[in-house]
Formats: C-alpha cells, structure tokens, sequence
C-alpha cells in the first residue's frame, strides 16, 4: 500500500522547467521566475510536462506546506505563460498630484501639498507602465507585482484625515484573477 500524497501542475509547450537542488526555475516567453522551495519531506520533480510535488507519509501540516507549493507553482507557471497584471488609479481631488517613472523609482510630488516628494522603489522583473491616471503593473512573477503595487499604494496612505472625505492617493483597482 501505498502512502504518499502527490500533486502535479502541468505546464504548455512553450514553456521550460528546470530544478536544481532545491530551487525551481520556470521560463516560458513571456519571462523566467526562480524560487526556492526547501522542506526536508517534501520532493519536487519533473516529469512529463508536469510539476510533480509529493510527499511520503504525510501529516497535516506537510499536506498543507505540499497544497501551498503547488499553488506557488501554478502561479510561477501562469506568469511566464501570460503575466500578472495589477492596475492602479491615481486620484487627486485637493491637490495635483504630480507622479512620474524613472527607473525603478515612481516619485509623487504635491500629495496633499507636501514640499518633500514621496519616492518608492520597485522590485526587479516589475514592469510599470503609465498613461494619464493610470498605472498598470506586470511581471511573470505574481508576488514581485503585488509587492510593487502594494508599496505604491502604501506610499498614499492617509493618516490623522478623515478618509471618506479625503481620497486623495493610488489605490489598486484590479488584480490579477484566479484561474
């Protein structure tokens, strides 16, 4: 009888799945993720265009880590397939604000009349885009995308204002969706 626990995530064509040790490097056309996946019960292995994550003799508490690194998995594969997107909206209705790109730095000038720009620095393999009021955000890694939205957003916060009046800042508007 056997007693192990196995999940496979399979993967298209076009893209590419390498492993060594414990680090999983995913590359398809639209970019390359890497991440490290390091648990003493857990294997990962590749085999037929699939992901194979198994477990022998499994508890709950490798079932649960086993059911996560799948999901990180099957997010690294539909991120080089086609990137996440996250798209933000920025809205200044007390002061214009002023927000511009250089690099791997979005600045904001003139929120709520503040002399000292507000700066934040974007992670690698984030790609940022601008057009009017809107910014949009994509990368073939799912977590580098959230965290460069996230920080954009925080960047705004509103503190010590009431902010059903105030709504002044950049606010996410869309994620990407689960599939």
């Amino acid at each position: 009888m056997k007693n192990n626990f196995v999940k496979e995530i399979p993967f298209g064509e076009k893209v590419t799945a390498q492993i060594a040790g414990t680090t999983l490097k995913i590359k398809g056309q639209n970019g390359e993720v890497e991440r490290n996946f390091n648990h003493p019960k857990i294997s990962i292995t590749i085999a037929d265009h699939k992901v194979v994550i198994s477990t022998f003799r499994h508890t709950k508490g490798e079932k649960t880590i086993l059911g996560a690194f799948a999901s990180h998995v099957k997010n690294m594969v539909e991120g080089v397939e086609e990137p996440h997107t996250y798209k933000l909206k920025i809205c200044s209705g007390h002061f214009p604000m002023t927000v511009t790109l250089g690099g791997n730095e979005l600045t904001i000038k003139n929120f709520f009349g503040e002399t000292i720009p507000r700066k934040v620095t974007l992670p690698k393999g984030v790609e940022v885009k601008m057009s009017g009021s809107d910014i949009t955000i994509t990368s073939p890694d799912i977590e580098a995308a959230g965290l460069a939205a996230s920080r954009i957003e925080n960047l705004c916060r509103i503190t010590k204002r009431d902010i059903r009046r105030f709504q002044d800042g950049i606010y996410i508007t869309h994620k990407p969706e689960k599939r």
